[in-house]
């Protein structure tokens, strides 16, 4: 299995990271297998949709309507309402699997994989890619 890390830095504010470009070049010239993403953190998650047509924007509003940051969240350290991040992958998972094909990611057209991070307290932050040959 082929295995590497990516350092992302989000900065100070909520995002939706598009990785798609990164897990291709990863991916290209490996031949036929699974693309495994994997985010190594408590707080954040790897989602699978369109992007450049505001539904980025529209998932983190719809995030902050599930998850509000003024909800009395048990899980108190960090910026208020932080214990909304640590919800955050019970919604959207640390991981995704892709098929790879002759190298290439088998996504549908609009489909982007995403970084999805509401953590604004950790802007240093990791994606493991990992390609499982077949």
């Amino acid at each position: 299995m082929h295995s590497e890390l990516v350092d992302l830095r989000t900065g100070s504010r909520e995002v939706v990271l598009d990785l798609t470009s990164r897990c291709a070049e990863f991916a290209a010239g490996r031949g036929d297998g699974l693309l495994h993403v994997f985010v190594p953190h408590a707080t954040a998650g790897v989602a699978i949709l369109e992007t450049g047509a505001g539904s980025d924007t529209d998932l983190l509003a719809v995030l902050e309507e599930l998850l509000p940051r003024d909800f009395g969240w048990r899980h108190r350290h960090g910026t208020p309402g932080h214990g909304r991040d640590h919800v955050l992958p019970a919604l959207i998972p640390p991981y995704a699997t892709v098929p790879v094909l002759d190298g290439r990611l088998m996504l549908g057209t609009w489909q982007s994989i995403c970084f999805v991070d509401t953590n604004v307290d950790n802007p240093d932050r990791e994606v493991r890619l990992s390609f499982l040959a077949g």
